[in-house]
């Protein structure tokens, strides 16, 4: 055979490498990239390992960019409220301002719900890959838009302002539903602390966006400018994302288990392939975690931010003033435990599935203990008396509740796959996903009514 011969030979055998990390997309060459030449039926005895831990660090980095648009608007609270809608004059406040946080709450969790559910049952966008590409796009273009409002001046139109920040909020969140359902989906086909770095992910999610935005408004003293840098922070979160999802195919524990997952499906009969996916039995086999994860979201929500951030000091002179108490003994302390609490369960999965159940249920001893506190409720005057009066009583059980949500709710989300059949990981962990929202959101509905229970 001549050179040229050779030549044209070679590169009709050549195959593309195609850096798809969704192994459902079956676009990616068995015999490129890690394991060359090995037959996915010979696979390694002993799997390779996640070298850095670089496939634990990226689903982290992934947990918290699924939780970024929400955490990004509802801490940048003080720009909307104090800046962009607050009246022209300087005196009182629009009822554009007032009710921002209640429009934003609903604006992001009716949304995510509803796409969060959607999702599992259709493929909205196609494959895995395609639905967070797309998804994680889409959201950078709605993030560009808020960074040009922000640019402009917005002081003779805000109510259309309010409207297209409602409009992009809504936009984001339906992305969003999608991106987060989809990631955990796929962190259930890897080891079970996978899944718990994408809870942990979301977890420091909430303490990045605090710190940047302390940051951002110490470092430049206009309103504008801070909320500029402080979006554009939040785009590069997903450029870093969108870049590291990419990176899942060139490393060999990804790699590893992705042919693992292929071998474990059974080659489809042509009856088979017609057939749907039984989401209810997957539904049921997970049931007890699903309600574990749950639980643990409703109660959590159901405290934290509504009433845990009313929770005034009753000593005048304790070691924290009164204008950075609910910051410290609220926010902080929440976001720090509950990543802490998240991190622990890389090392610890205690309670087994079978118990779990105990200390979630046990949780709900958190409402009452907030409620005893010297929770004070705007506009409410409350008639229960205050039980709890010592401020590191108060800040025990707040760091207890943090850290628990954070420990349980990882575990809720690491078990919930591993109770059904390999293949269907990948729903169970789209399911668990789902309840989380729901979990959050119907906490959110829930706290509404505290303000009553202490003004009986």
């Amino acid at each position: 055979m001549d050179r040229n011969n050779e030549k044209t030979h070679f590169l009709s055998n050549t195959k593309p490498v195609t850096l798809s990390p969704s192994w459902e997309a079956q676009k990616l060459p068995e015999d490129d990239l890690n394991f060359k030449g090995i037959d996915k039926e010979k696979l390694p005895l002993k799997p390779p390992l996640d070298k850095w831990r670089l496939v634990f660090i990226i689903f982290m980095l992934h947990g918290l960019g699924t939780l970024m648009p929400w955490n990004m608007f509802i801490t940048a609270k003080s720009y909307f409220e104090d800046f962009k809608l607050a009246p022209v004059d300087g005196n009182g406040t629009t009822i554009y301002a007032s009710s921002f946080m209640q429009y934003i709450g609903f604006a992001s969790q009716i949304p995510n719900l509803i796409f969060n559910w959607l999702n599992i049952f259709v493929q909205l966008g196609g494959d895995l890959t395609k639905r967070i590409v797309y998804s994680i796009l889409f959201e950078l273009l709605i993030f560009i838009v808020t960074v040009l409002l922000a640019i402009l001046d917005s002081t003779n139109w805000q109510a259309a302002f309010f409207w297209i920040t409602m409009i992009s909020v809504v936009l984001l969140n339906m992305a969003n539903g999608i991106y987060q359902n989809t990631i955990y989906g796929m962190a259930a086909t890897l080891p079970i602390k996978y899944t718990g770095a994408v809870v942990l992910g979301s977890n420091i999610s909430g303490l990045f966006a605090s710190v940047v935005s302390i940051c951002s408004t110490y470092i430049f003293s206009s309103h504008r400018t801070s909320a500029i840098y402080y979006f554009i922070t939040a785009m590069l979160v997903l450029l870093i994302c969108f870049d590291t999802y990419f990176a899942l195919p060139l490393n060999k524990f990804y790699r590893y288990h992705t042919m693992l997952r292929r071998k474990e499906e059974k080659p489809l009969t042509n009856q088979q392939a017609v057939t749907k996916v039984p989401y209810w039995t997957v539904f049921k086999q997970a049931s007890p975690q699903m309600f574990n994860i749950f639980f643990t979201f409703f109660i959590t929500l159901s405290v934290f931010p509504a009433v845990h951030s009313d929770i005034k000091a009753v000593a005048p002179d304790f070691v924290i003033s009164p204008d950075l108490f609910a910051s410290i003994t609220c926010f902080l302390t929440f976001n720090l435990f509950a990543m802490l609490g998240s991190l622990t369960t890389s090392w610890i999965q205690w309670p087994k599935p079978r118990f779990l159940c105990v200390p979630v249920i046990l949780r709900v001893v958190f409402i009452p203990l907030f409620l005893l506190c010297n929770y004070l409720p705007k506009g409410v005057d409350r008639t229960i008396p205050v039980l709890i009066t010592n401020e590191w009583v108060y800040w025990i059980i707040a760091i207890v509740m943090s850290y628990s949500s954070g420990y349980l709710s990882s575990l809720g989300m690491m078990y919930a796959p591993q109770t059904v059949q390999p293949k269907y990981q990948i729903t169970a962990g789209m399911f668990a996903a789902a309840m989380l929202i729901t979990g959050i959101f119907s906490g959110i509905l829930f706290s509404f009514i505290m303000p009553t229970l202490v003004a009986l």
